[in-house]
């Protein structure tokens, strides 16, 4: 029991005088979605939210998260011993902070070195340093406690046709091999799975969610080692693999043949995703540290994937339309589903579709107050029942071959109050400004986020969440490094925009206890026109799926916001209307309908 194992812990602690444990969210690959096997933080603490880190010492046991979590955390920690620290600024590292401040110097924080990146390590080691703390990343202390941990999983691997990728394996490690030999390097190391799973063109489902598969890549300039159980690598794929030159060595092989390495080869690491520990255990090689190569190449999207993502759009509102109009039809029969009967509905309609693998992460259904909870997930058991009144927050996607989906839509189930309208239309009136901007190459996230938070900001109101983040070509449905956000704590605030990038629009509003509102759209980057002053930029919207008009305040839209809406909608019309029944089309064409 967790109970049980934070006073083993704290005991372990003690024994070997260690005054601190940090126990991050993330795996040895620097994930933002784990395998259970490395639900570690998760497991201790009973919070479920996909950020956060703990920090416990001999009388405090914490949870320190952002603003996307606060009525979650407080809720799924309420019983147990661990306590809410929450952060001012998403994903910067206020815990390390926290322990300066409260440590003695010569005193000892502990953790386990696979989970910290060279980039974190650096940054802890050099804040305790002011302090006079030592960082031992030696010792993983919770492995040993967790006695019915999951196993590391399995699952075989398939592969993505070059039909969908629009590149084949060959072709990327060319491109890569290029870039390398530019770099000076004759080896790469490879540790995030989203890029080994983009580069190699192979798909798995070792995360729930995300179609990747546990493992890591060192690309040298004729041949790459992949190291996966080899039980996960069907006879075809391995043949396939050996025939591009892909070498499939053991997982665990990894620390060793890093440390073989010859000190006459140049190996490329990427200090944010490569680990402490196996950093090493390069030992021997020379090491360059540099940009992320094969993130940079997947965020940019190729022809065939932005072409098919287009396609999986347009799945995805069919599917949608049939879920909502299920919804409309059980509460007008006088039936209450519950948000999770909806989650479910949803869910069912896209498996419908062509190429549907899974949902993109556990849908967001919430009604009433339960929309202000951010990351909200509706329990299969004791989620509330959707009822003819207040408003209801639907976040939702899916993975198709095709592509990766992410929408945010809410609606009214009873005629809305002045001041849902109100708050309804300032989020979407940021929705429609990023959406609609014209800004030079060079732009980066964190500039183009303001103009999302402007109307809100105006009514001094705000949102504790970036604006945006990348998505991948039926891979992680947050991509980095693109996206929007309102600080240079993540790449989302720092990243140039680029044409390729895809990237989600969802400004939000949310009352707790009350009520959520946001609006989410995909976009895509892409040329605007060049001028004396560079080439200028623009997106290009993705989703299709009408906008509650009930929730909009008409008389707060300018000329050009309400002749967006409009054209939004005749567009979300036009690509559907031919994938609809008769019923279908006319529904659309009410919710879609073009208002004055």
């Amino acid at each position: 029991m967790p109970r049980s194992a934070l006073a083993a812990l704290r005991q372990a602690l003690q024994r070997q005088e260690i005054s601190a444990y940090i126990v991050p969210s993330n795996d040895p690959h620097q994930s933002e979605y784990v395998p259970e096997y490395w639900k570690l933080r998760e497991w201790l603490s009973g919070f479920t939210g996909s950020a956060g880190t703990l920090v416990i010492t001999a009388t405090e046991a914490q949870v320190w998260t952002d603003g996307r979590y606060f009525i979650q955390a407080e809720q799924e920690l309420a019983d147990g011993p661990f306590v809410l620290k929450k952060q001012q600024v998403p994903h910067a590292p206020e815990h390390i902070d926290w322990l300066v401040e409260n440590l003695p110097a010569g005193a000892v924080v502990a953790a386990d070195g696979k989970l910290f990146s060279v980039q974190q390590q650096r940054y802890i080691e050099k804040r305790f340093a002011q302090k006079g703390i030592e960082f031992d990343t030696q010792l993983d202390l919770l492995g040993p406690l967790w006695e019915e941990r999951p196993a590391l999983p399995l699952h075989p691997v398939f592969e993505q046709d070059t039909y969908f990728a629009g590149l084949s394996r060959a072709e990327k490690l060319q491109a890569l091999r290029t870039e390398m030999q530019a770099q000076g390097c004759t080896q790469h190391l490879v540790c995030t799975l989203e890029d080994i799973a983009w580069l190699l063109n192979l798909r798995g489902s070792d995360v729930s969610y995300t179609p990747v598969f546990v493992a890591y890549l060192i690309v040298g300039l004729e041949e790459a080692q992949l190291f996966i159980h080899s039980a996960k690598v069907p006879a075809d794929i391995y043949t396939q693999l050996q025939q591009d030159k892909v070498r499939v060595q053991l997982y665990t092989g990894i620390d060793g043949f890093c440390a073989e390495l010859s000190a006459r080869d140049t190996i490329l690491i990427d200090p944010g995703s490569c680990s402490w520990h196996l950093y090493q255990m390069l030992v021997k090689v020379r090491i360059k540290e540099g940009e992320h190569l094969i993130r940079q190449q997947k965020a940019i999207k190729n022809h065939a994937e932005i072409y098919h993502f287009k396609s999986a759009m347009r799945k995805d509102s069919v599917a949608l339309l049939r879920a909502f109009r299920w919804l409309e039809a059980s509460l007008a029969a006088g039936e209450q589903p519950s948000e999770y009967d909806f989650a479910q509905k949803i869910a069912a309609c896209r498996a419908e579709q062509a190429d549907y693998v899974s949902e993109s992460f556990p849908a967001i259904i919430g009604y009433q107050g339960n929309g202000a909870i951010i990351h909200y997930r509706p329990p299969q058991t004791g989620s509330a029942r959707i009822k003819t009144e207040g408003i209801l927050l639907v976040d939702c996607g899916a993975q198709y071959r095709d592509g990766t989906t992410d929408i945010t839509r809410t609606i009214a189930l009873s005629e809305p109050t002045a001041q849902q309208r109100l708050h309804f239309t300032l989020v979407l009136k940021g929705m429609i400004a990023l959406s609609s901007a014209i800004f030079p190459k060079g732009t980066n996230g964190m500039q183009l986020d303001a103009l999302a938070r402007q109307a809100l900001w105006q009514h001094a109101l705000n949102y504790n969440h970036g604006t945006g983040h990348g998505v991948g070509a039926f891979l992680s449905v947050h991509e980095p490094p693109q996206g929007f956000a309102s600080n240079a704590t993540t790449s989302r605030g720092t990243c140039s925009l680029e044409p390729g990038h895809i990237c989600s629009n969802e400004p939000g509003f949310y009352l707790p206890n009350e009520y959520g509102i946001r609006v989410e759209n995909l976009i895509l980057c892409v040329p605007h026109q060049e001028s004396e002053y560079g080439q200028f930029l623009r997106f290009e919207t993705l989703t299709l799926f009408p906008i509650d008009l009930k929730l909009v305040e008409m008389d707060l839209l300018t000329a050009a916001e309400k002749q967006w809406l409009n054209t939004y909608h005749a567009t979300v019309l036009e690509r559907l209307q031919d994938l609809l029944s008769t019923e279908e089309l006319d529904w659309l064409k009410e919710k879609a309908r073009i208002s004055e």
